[in-house]
């Protein structure tokens, strides 16, 4: 979604290899300041100028900036940029210090196949087996990458067999208070998992949409390839299993994208084998539950959707219950599309807890990708600062304005 200038001195130098630096500007076009956004710079261009790879980026005043070289053999760095204003930044010969990666994602072997990846803002999962094809969202009120810590947690076996021993005793409620001690579902002061999915889009999934009107709801995935793993950006391909769809077994390839400083993932969607030149509907967007079902923003004319959802207390023992929902705090869900959508919906559904969804409607071509976002935040993330339905509603309308107008960057020699 990045523009890329290329100014034609840097083509008209023929001894490009004595230039000691390369100007990259970074142009803000909206209304709106853009705080460290992940910009992407053609490596070529800084490669053929540096006369090697051995390069950082750095801002105006010489500051480091951590940077991610890319399989596309791109340079990936965060800009911070005002609004209608512009940055500079620069490429300076010199060996990256090593910082600390702001993304991550892996194969969680240890808890039936189940995928997740996560920033320094959000965490989400897919899951392997069963019923539950939707994202799953992790809540998260600090920085630190987490995941790994999570799910070590919740899977010690020391724990689980001490655990197992003291049910086999009757003494559930000591049970339970050490698996509490344990979970993920508990928030221990960095976050917590309390949103449930089961058989729904969860937070911003898609599925084809059949002709009767029902969603034809995509399985577990297939397969993986993880594309990009590094410092500032996290992307990986998911193959779904094969489906029905109009009498065709069709099926999906979905590649997600996460990097650093962003509360919404990119989504690139692609379905095989549909019929040759004849569009299907695809719908996408974010489960409602029955403990909120009015709370939600449909909003077709800026294309996004969003709702506040209030987790789901029923993994807790009865007798913690009631103390343990108040940690729940709030979780905002959402889409947003970068180009106009057929229609914005509620469409009841209900199963287990959920009421239905909220879906965004769009023509999909055989072949070819549809580009959307997904995203979510928590009421307790202090640093973010999302705490109402009204405060995320303003989110989903600013990332809409980013995702159309992406920041343009160019490159001169210096």
């Amino acid at each position: 979604m990045k523009t890329f200038l290329i100014s034609a001195a840097l083509l008209a130098v023929s001894s490009v290899y004595a230039a000691k630096k390369v100007e990259i500007t970074v142009q803000n076009p909206t209304n709106t300041a853009r705080f460290f956004e992940v910009v992407e710079v053609p490596m070529k261009t800084i490669s053929m100028v540096m006369g090697d790879n051995d390069f950082i980026i750095t801002d105006v005043d010489g500051r480091e900036m951590p940077l991610q070289v890319t399989s596309k053999n791109t340079v990936l760095f965060q800009a911070s940029v005002g609004r209608k204003k512009t940055s500079t930044y620069y490429a300076v010969k010199g060996t990256p210090t090593l910082s600390e990666c702001k993304v991550m994602g892996r194969l969680f072997t240890e808890r039936q196949d189940e995928f997740g990846w996560e920033n320094d803002r959000v965490a989400y999962r897919v899951y392997g087996h069963g019923a539950a094809v939707g994202y799953d969202v992790f809540n998260k009120s600090t920085s630190t990458l987490m995941l790994d810590y999570w799910y070590a947690s919740e899977q010690d076996q020391e724990m689980r067999s001490v655990r197992k021993k003291l049910r086999e005793r009757g003494q559930t409620d000591l049970a339970d208070q050490l698996y509490n001690a344990f979970s993920y579902h508990i928030d221990h002061g960095q976050g917590m998992d309390c949103y449930t999915v089961g058989p729904t889009l969860g937070a911003g999934a898609n599925a084809l949409v059949n002709p009767n009107g029902k969603l034809c709801m995509p399985k577990c995935y297939k397969s993986y390839e993880i594309l990009e793993d590094g410092l500032l950006r996290f992307s990986v391909r998911f193959t779904y299993p094969e489906v029905e769809y109009k009498g065709r077994n069709i099926y999906e390839v979905r590649t997600i994208t996460i990097d650093a400083g962003s509360s919404f993932c990119r989504v690139d969607v692609r379905y095989m084998l549909l019929k040759a030149g004849i569009a299907a509907t695809m719908a996408s967007g974010v489960v409602v539950h029955q403990s909120n079902p009015t709370a939600f923003v449909l909003n077709k004319d800026a294309a996004y959707l969003g709702y506040e959802d209030l987790g789901d207390a029923s993994v807790y023992g009865e007798r913690y219950r009631a103390e343990l929902a108040k940690q729940m705090g709030k979780i905002y869900v959402g889409t947003v599309y970068p180009q106009p959508v057929k229609d914005i919906i509620y469409e009841e559904g209900k199963t287990g807890i959920a009421n239905g969804h909220i879906l965004a409607l769009s023509r999909v071509w055989p072949y070819e990708d549809y580009t959307y976002y997904f995203g979510s935040a928590w009421s307790k993330n202090e640093e973010i600062g999302i705490r109402s339905l009204r405060d995320w509603e303003a989110a989903l309308s600013r990332q809409a304005n980013i995702v159309r107008h992406p920041l343009q960057v160019s490159v001169r020699v210096k």
